[in-house]
C-alpha cells in the first residue's frame, strides 16, 4: 500500500512539473500571471489515509499549456511535529491572477 502511495505521488509531481512556471501573462515581482481566473475547484474521493499522522492535501487547479490542469490532492505527512497545512491559493491584482503555494506552518 505504502509502495504505490509513493509512486503515485511520484507520478503527479514528474505530471505536473512542467507546469511550473507557465503562464499567458508575464512574471511581476516574482509572480506569474493568467488573464483568466480558474474554474472552481473540482469534487475529490478522499483515499483511505496512508498512516495516522498524514494530512490530506486537496487537490487544486494549476495552470500550463495556455490551460487551467487539475492537481490532484494527496496525503502528506507534516514536516515536523505541531505542523498546519496552509492551503495553496489563486490571488488576484490588476495583473490578473497568480497562485500562492500551500505551506507548512
Amino acid at each position: 500500500m505504502l509502495r504505490s502511495v509513493k509512486i503515485g505521488l511520484m507520478s503527479i509531481g514528474l505530471a505536473t512539473a512542467p507546469l511550473i512556471g507557465c503562464a499567458s501573462a508575464p512574471a511581476q515581482g516574482g509572480r506569474v500571471y493568467v488573464r483568466v481566473g480558474p474554474p472552481a475547484p473540482r469534487r475529490e474521493v478522499i483515499v483511505e489515509r496512508p498512516g495516522p499522522d498524514y494530512v490530506w492535501l486537496r487537490g487544486h487547479y494549476g495552470y500550463g499549456g495556455g490551460n487551467y490542469v487539475w492537481v490532484p490532492g494527496r496525503w502528506e505527512r507534516p514536516d515536523g511535529p505541531r505542523r498546519r497545512w496552509v492551503e495553496g491559493r489563486w490571488a488576484h491584482d490588476r495583473h490578473g491572477y497568480y497562485w500562492i503555494e500551500g505551506h507548512w506552518r
